[in-house]
């Protein structure tokens, strides 16, 4: 980045801060992967408009939470990230009942949110280890939920720094995928955890907030609910050791973990990356495993999945930037 284009990034009145060369071994949970060009966390809603505003339009931009669902390559990550856990983090109960909760609240936390003030439905979004604005872009869930299923209305930044609201009708939702409805100009903008997202580059507008419309409720039932499954993850899921959480969708009438389980892949290893023998769909960090240690490890599943049994199985995990040595992929 020249020296213009550093002036340029330290617009006046910007309240967040702007770091350079950062690792996101730091903000990924597999703890693994390259440096990106710039970060910034915004200071809250206002200084993020602002920020975006003073991007040039061709500048990439990719908005991370806590960076559970995230890989980034070793060659790193050219533009900006957008840091948005602890910087997008309101969280009230608003006049009519609902709840507004910004891109960065914690999955975890709107739950206990939400049974503190005895409403309940949200108990499942304790299973989910990412915030608000990843749940909203892949229509995350667990345990027989989904994130939309209580979503009334988003709000969403677009690219020039415009504050807009949207509702259900306005997207196409399905397992996973969260697809934005015919535009004026007869296209349809992906929000699934692989395209125009806000987490992928280039995108044209992310969500950076949403409306919950939850049931009135037992508080403490639902702080019950979440309590046990919070235990049911710990001995069900590798928690004790870096990971992204599920790695692979479930192909449709099936799981993927028992696809991979049949395949006899729990414990194969490459590098420091390991298929866990805990848990099939998800791949841990041993200690050392790099961005290409994983990603080589999710194409050995792939392929011996779909050798064994025909079916190619479809990353949930979003995999961005540059392959060591700087190619792209």
């Amino acid at each position: 980045m020249n020296m213009t284009e550093a002036q340029h990034f330290t617009a006046d009145g910007l309240r967040g801060t702007l770091q350079q060369n950062v690792s996101m071994r730091r903000h990924t949970s597999w703890r693994a992967g390259g440096c990106v060009e710039r970060m910034y966390q915004p200071a809250d809603l206002a200084d993020l408009q602002l920020f975006l505003r003073s991007l040039p339009a061709h500048e990439p931009v990719l908005a991370v939470g806590l960076g559970s669902n995230l890989l980034v390559r070793d060659g790193g990550l050219r533009g900006t990230v957008l840091l948005m856990h602890a910087a997008l983090k309101d969280l009230r109960i608003e006049a009519d009942g609902s709840i507004y909760a910004q891109a960065g609240v914690a999955a975890a936390k709107l739950a206990r949110f939400a049974a503190n003030n005895n409403l309940r439905g949200a108990e499942f979004f304790a299973g989910i280890p990412g915030t608000v604005g990843g749940m909203l872009t892949m229509n995350a869930g667990c345990y027989g939920s989904e994130t939309w299923s209580f979503v009334e209305r988003v709000q969403v930044m677009t690219r020039s720094g415009e504050l807009l609201e949207r509702t259900a009708r306005d997207y196409d939702i399905a397992y996973r995928s969260v697809v934005k409805r015919e535009t004026g100009n007869g296209k349809r903008e992906k929000h699934d955890s692989f395209h125009l997202s806000p987490f992928t580059f280039h995108q044209d507008e992310f969500f950076v907030g949403a409306w919950f419309r939850l049931q009135a409720g037992d508080g403490e039932a639902s702080r019950q609910d979440i309590k046990a499954l919070l235990s049911k993850r710990i001995a069900s899921q590798p928690l004790n050791l870096p990971n992204a959480g599920s790695v692979f969708r479930n192909p449709t009438g099936d799981y993927a973990a028992r696809l991979i389980e049949s395949c006899g892949l729990k414990g194969k290893q490459i590098g420091g990356a390991r298929v866990s023998e805990k848990h099939a769909n998800f791949i841990v960090n041993m200690g050392e495993a790099t961005a290409t240690d994983i990603e080589s490890l999710i194409d050995a599943v792939q392929a011996q999945v779909l050798a064994a049994t025909g079916i190619k199985l479809q990353c949930e995990v979003r995999i961005v930037g540059d392959a060591a040595g700087g190619e792209a992929k």
